[in-house]
């Protein structure tokens, strides 16, 4: 069985990270209101970001990971712009 991380921009600007086994259906979830917390109080959503695993338990720690990632690592992720990952993973006080 396949699974999806994606991040989704809500109508606010936040982003939203989640893994699922049907992207099209969980996407259609959070559109309805039927999804997270989150994502029912800034409707609409808008899919900015998705990666596929073989398995749904990669899927999940992706998303894991992911969640755990500051703004603007999210949004190099999203915009494709990889070789600024690493210097996003720097904490403020080793940035010299």
């Amino acid at each position: 069985m396949n699974g999806w991380m994606y991040i989704l921009e809500c109508a606010d600007g936040s982003y939203y990270t989640g893994s699922t086994n049907n992207l099209e259906l969980r996407l259609a979830q959070h559109q309805e209101g039927e999804g997270a917390n989150h994502t029912k109080k800034r409707l609409p959503v808008k899919l900015v970001y998705f990666e596929e695993f073989q398995r749904i338990d990669e899927a999940f720690y992706r998303e894991k990971q992911v969640q755990g990632w500051s703004r603007r690592k999210k949004e190099a992720l999203i915009n494709s712009q990889t070789e600024k990952l690493p210097d996003l993973s720097k904490a403020y006080r080793d940035i010299k």
